[in-house]
């Protein structure tokens, strides 16, 4: 079940300092991600090795596509709206909560193309939340958290997967696509602690930014855990898959036939040993599976 997959290889070898919320934009062939702290948007087109970003007056937490090529942006001070066709950036909502001892994380949109995005506080306290925006309106949906995190939905739409990642937890529930209701909380996955005295020998990591295949099983990244892995609906872990930076914090799927799994990691904060064992920490790596994945779903149109 563990292994190291031979097809792990570095796709884009400029290392972000915290890479994180993939996705992959079809019409491009191009994959979209962000560097939280490097206040960066990236774009990259595999076919040609073509690379470019752009910066940000803060942090820039997550993000979803919309139909005509501009993007939903959950950025420290709220959500904006990005043109990156003319770099027009333009807020629609002011960030619900202290920003500056919490940030948006961890979003996406639902199949309806609501935009569901959570917090992080700072501190590490229980205070993040989990907040869905529909119809111009930014709405509290979970709280009681520390790190809002694997948001994705089983091919249905009759399952959202969230997890607290300061807990080693990813819940599932039931989903009503058409109403965005959420209901039936129950545990999907637990994973042990971090061990006390900060070593990291013999842990496997905590749940980190998360996507569902074709067969609707579940691929989370483990955060200090240096892997990804492959669960059933029914919970069950079915692969495990090695990544040479410990710090992995998303996957998605991408490719012409989605078939890619894209994974972000991170390299900030990680000690010069760590570094030198892995150099390739915040770099974002690929490699090949059977089944594909899901076309990215669109935010809703914002006006």
């Amino acid at each position: 079940m563990s292994e190291l997959d031979p097809s792990v290889r570095v796709a884009v070898a400029a290392p972000s300092l915290l890479g994180e919320g993939p996705m992959w934009l079809a019409g491009e062939q191009a994959l979209w991600y962000c560097d939280i702290p490097g206040r960066r948007l990236h774009r990259f087109h595999p076919a040609t090795n073509a690379s470019r970003y752009w910066d940000f007056h803060t942090d820039v937490g997550s993000g979803a596509p919309c139909a005509d090529g501009s993007f939903l942006l959950a950025l420290r001070d709220g959500l904006w709206h990005f043109d990156p066709r003319d770099g027009r950036r333009t807020k629609i909502v002011e960030a619900p909560y202290d920003a500056g001892t919490a940030r948006f994380n961890d979003g996406k949109c639902d199949p309806a193309g609501r935009f569901w995005v959570g917090t992080i506080d700072e501190p590490r306290r229980p205070h993040a939340a989990l907040y869905c925006f529909d119809a111009g309106r930014l709405a509290q949906r979970q709280d009681g958290i520390t790190v809002s995190n694997g948001l994705a939905w089983s091919p249905d739409g009759r399952t959202l997967y969230w997890s607290d990642t300061a807990a080693h937890t990813v819940w599932a529930f039931d989903y009503e696509t058409g109403t965005g209701e959420m209901s039936q909380r129950r545990v999907f996955a637990q994973f042990p602690g971090k061990p006390a005295g900060g070593s990291l020998a013999g842990y496997g990591g905590r749940p980190d930014g998360a996507t569902v295949d074709a067969e609707g099983c579940y691929w989370v990244a483990m955060f200090e855990g240096g892997r990804v892995l492959r669960f059933s609906p029914a919970g069950e872990l079915l692969r495990e898959v090695r990544v040479p930076a410990l710090c992995t914090t998303m996957p998605c799927f991408g490719g012409p036939d989605l078939k890619t799994v894209y994974v972000t990691t991170a390299r900030a904060n990680r000690t010069a040993d760590e570094l030198a064992r892995l150099p390739d920490s915040g770099c974002v790596f690929a490699f090949d599976v059977d089944v594909p994945g899901l076309p990215v779903a669109l935010a809703a149109p914002l006006a």
